[in-house]
């Protein structure tokens, strides 16, 4: 199997979060963090460094990832361009929503499916760990504020895990490849549902802000130096020359980002970890000169960001969306430095395709309607749904393709059947289509 060395650095990804913890806090704070962690309700936004501190929330971020790399290894998942995203999603999401005990529902549901269709796990590992966006609405039923119970909460979570599935597979088609983050979408979709239903059985749904500050140095550096290793990995040490692994990354700079776009499996290693260095580094700076905090939320959004950079993400279709809410923000009156806009700057690189695409113009206007959609996007569902941005981002690409395809229509994409099914089932590289010419 190819990328057979993705697990090692996988693990010691883990081990590098273990290991912030251990250092910027005392070691002494992580195991009662962790306790509070589980018992704290999880909707947007709870930053577990402000609730925990920060060992405590590098430490579940660290335990997260593990799991997820157990279930991953132990399914058989193919090791491809989105098991760096996997692993980059589950790590951020488990500064600010996801711990080690309000995922295994969720993931539960979907292996409940996969036997009930007779399937192997792992054709569902991948959406399993992603369906976890949902993982509020477990911590919710389960802690028993006055409503619901543990047994609910466990029944609720392997519903969601249950329903996702389908549900997922129907949304990433009418998205065009447009919005990476296509289960923020169904997630979306499904808590627009839950949220209601739950409030009429006498819930009281309301949203958090737990936001932590006074951490933009020590995680800058250490968030920075991760980056850099990244960028001296991919040009140094994945027996590659240092020419041939900038080739590859300069190749990869010219590809459109419309999902599905398997970096690893396209242009090999080299060419990713210099994508995830370097766009790791563009989040980082446009933290700091916005005059953001680099905390859990932020965090795992450049997390994010890191994973996707094997899958349609890259400097030169992320910067025009990620300019384009700053615009938004300007323009709209916002504080750029408010924990929802800085999040938005993030996680709005959902919809670099669209700037990859069309072109960095679309981009901006991409941007600039998604700094003010998905400020209102969380209010129906009441903060629930974590990937937020994603089901933003959705209604986004959807509402923007038609439009722009009717003005450009030689721009037109046309996702075919394999692009549907054949994404994540092998491991072979893909040889990428001249830039322009993508199907």
């Amino acid at each position: 199997m190819r990328y057979r060395r993705m697990y090692p650095a996988a693990l010691c990804f883990a081990a590098f979060l273990a290991a912030i913890g251990l250092i910027l806090d005392d070691p002494s704070n992580i195991l009662p963090g962790l306790w509070k962690i589980m018992i704290t309700e999880d909707a947007l936004i709870t930053d577990y460094m402000e609730i925990a501190g920060v060992g405590a929330a590098f430490v579940n971020s660290a335990l997260v990832t593990l799991i997820s790399i157990g279930i991953l290894y132990l399914a058989k998942d193919p090791i491809n361009g989105y098991t760096v995203v996997e692993i980059g999603l589950m790590a951020g999401f488990a500064l600010f929503g996801k711990n080690i005990v309000n995922i295994w529902p969720i993931i539960g549901g979907t292996f409940l499916y996969a036997k009930l269709r007779r399937e192997p796990f792992y054709t569902y590992a991948s959406v399993s760990l992603l369906a976890t966006a949902l993982s509020p609405v477990v911590s919710y039923v389960a802690l028993d504020n006055g409503w619901g119970n543990l047994p609910a909460g466990v029944l609720v979570g392997i519903l969601i895990g249950f329903i996702l599935l389908p549900l997922s597979a129907y949304t990433y088609k009418i998205q065009n490849g447009m919005n990476l983050y296509n289960m923020g979408f169904a997630c979306g979709l499904l808590a627009l549902i839950l949220a209601p239903v739950m409030s009429s059985m006498g819930a009281d749904l309301s949203t958090n802000y737990h936001w932590a500050t006074g951490y933009n140095l020590p995680l800058g550096a250490a968030m920075g130096g991760m980056c850099i290793v990244f960028i001296a990995a991919g040009l140094f040490f994945c027996k590659r020359p240092v020419w041939a692994a900038w080739a590859g990354y300069r190749r990869l700079l010219q590809t459109t980002g419309r999902a599905p776009s398997d970096y690893l499996r396209m242009l090999g290693s080299a060419p990713v970890l210099i994508n995830m260095g370097v766009n790791g580094l563009i989040g980082i700076v446009f933290i700091l000169v916005t005059g953001g905090d680099l905390n859990g939320p932020t965090i795992g959004g450049i997390m994010t960001i890191i994973g996707f950079s094997a899958f349609g993400k890259h400097a030169r279709n992320i910067t025009p969306v990620m300019l384009g809410v700053v615009l938004g923000g300007l323009l709209l009156h916002q504080d750029l430095g408010a924990g929802a806009m800085q999040l938005a700057m993030l996680f709005g690189t959902t919809l670099a395709p669209v700037s990859g695409y069309f072109g960095w113009p679309f981009g901006i206007v991409a941007g600039f309607l998604h700094s003010a959609v998905v400020l209102y996007a969380g209010s129906p569902v009441s903060g629930l749904n974590l990937y937020n941005n994603g089901f933003s981002g959705g209604l986004i690409a959807i509402v923007l393709y038609p439009i722009i395809t009717a003005a450009i229509r030689h721009r037109k994409p046309e996702l075919q059947d394999e692009d549907y099914f054949d994404a994540f089932e092998h491991d072979t590289p893909t040889v990428p289509p001249p830039p322009g010419k993508e199907k």
